[in-house]
């Protein structure tokens, strides 16, 4: 660690890269680099033009230097394709990134276009990497850009078309922000090293409304050996969940609240992707999991639910939040879809039947209390998972937010960590 001229201690170590299209932004981002050194933070200045493969004055990094990075060369990054140019430069860019050993940190200045490019690089680059984007996109839905990562999207309001009394502002603004992300960074994360609190491991669990419950007993049972992070199932939490698995930031999962599988199948707007339990597959993570909340599909207010579902069990959950009973069809499908993927996981697995309900609204006298549905559920599984001394399904005659359930996830999870 050093100390920085003004008297605090800094961590920075290596450089922020600056990127953005250079051919159409080059002022703009020479200017970011400029107030970034002025902070005392060695700055590199990356070309991500596609329509032009001439060096750019100024440019550390050139666009072909990045664009050699392509799999396929550079020629699959200079076309005359505007779109695929786009699609190649990030994979290039991404792999670009992911190369070097002397990041600080990364900002980039962009429309949708540069935006999307350069945000397929920063979700690849560590949580708690600092990683900042200035946007015309970024007062909009910024999910597709940050995924589950911790990009910092901040609005342009004016276009990023030159330097003027606003944009100076905003980006003189964003400059010094990453500077100061960069020189006071935290330690979580710094060499792939996990976050640690008073030297205990770090533990995914993912939670739902209907299964706060459960995981308040569970983590009140596990913190004092293990630094609980809780993930809400929105389909980007359980992304981030799965992302912090991959990274080595976590030692194992307590996944209990599955639901976006139920999003993804029937349409609603949580849905995980396709890849869900991958990272448990893919690392062997210890894993106990559940079927939480895989009675409901998530719309949101009343008059959002497609019309096809207009007389199916709905429930408003508040007004901007209206749920679906899942049908015995459907869950069907359902324990098929998670089956299959557990059975790709050879770690250690332990999935939970809650036999008395997956939910706070599944239970006597609830609106989605469905024995029949949950019946199907648990029997597809058990029909479909590959039961071995590693991967086991278990039964528990317990309500998933019942202690006795929550006091058997912690159990099993203890014994295989």
């Amino acid at each position: 660690m050093r100390i920085d001229p003004d008297g605090r201690p800094s961590v920075t170590a290596g450089r922020i890269y600056v990127a953005g299209t250079c051919d159409t932004k080059g002022d703009e981002l020479g200017y970011v680099r400029e107030l970034i050194e002025a902070d005392g933070v060695p700055a590199c200045l990356v070309d991500v033009s596609t329509r032009q493969a001439d060096a750019v004055r100024g440019v550390d990094v050139s666009a072909s230097e990045v664009a050699s990075h392509h799999p396929e060369g550079p020629q699959a990054v200079f076309t005359d394709d505007r779109g695929a140019s786009v699609g190649a430069m990030a994979i290039a860019f991404r792999r670009f990134m992911t190369s070097r050993n002397d990041v600080a940190g990364v900002i980039g200045l962009g429309g949708s276009g540069g935006t999307t490019l350069v945000a397929t690089a920063l979700r690849a680059l560590p949580i708690g990497m600092p990683k900042l984007i200035v946007s015309t996109v970024a007062s909009g839905n910024v999910a597709p850009y940050v995924g589950p990562s911790d990009i910092t999207m901040m609005y342009s309001v004016t276009d990023i078309a030159g330097l003027n009394r606003i944009s100076r502002v905003i980006l003189g603004n964003a400059a010094h922000a990453i500077a100061g992300m960069a020189r006071q960074r935290m330690p979580p994360a710094i060499d792939g090293v996990a976050p640690r609190v008073e030297d205990k491991p770090a533990i995914g669990l993912s939670m739902f409304g209907v299964t706060t419950s459960c995981i308040g007993k569970l983590v009140d049972m596990l913190q004092p050996d293990y630094d609980c992070l809780v993930f809400h199932a929105t389909g980007t939490g359980g992304e981030s969940m799965e992302k912090l698995a991959e990274s080595g930031l976590v030692t194992g999962l307590l996944d209990i609240t599955t639901t976006e599988v139920c999003d993804l199948l029937v349409g609603g707007v949580f849905a995980c992707t396709e890849d869900r339990f991958g990272a448990v597959a893919r690392t062997g993570l210890p894993y106990v999991g559940s079927c939480g909340a895989l009675d409901m599909v998530n719309f949101g207010g009343r008059d959002t639910v497609p019309a096809a579902f207009a007389s199916r069990n709905l429930y408003v959950h508040n007004a901007s939040v209206t749920l679906m009973r899942t049908t015995v069809e459907e869950t069907v499908q359902i324990g098929r879809w998670i089956g299959e993927r557990l059975n790709r996981c050879n770690g250690p697995v332990r999935f939970l039947l809650p036999e008395g309900g997956v939910s706070a609204l599944d239970a006597p006298g609830q609106p989605f209390h469905d024995p029949e549905a949950d019946a199907a559920l648990f029997a597809t599984l058990e029909a479909t998972v590959e039961q071995t001394e590693h991967r086991r399904l278990i039964r528990l005659p317990h309500h998933i937010n019942d202690a006795a359930f929550a006091t058997a996830a912690a159990s099993h999870f203890r014994a295989i960590i």
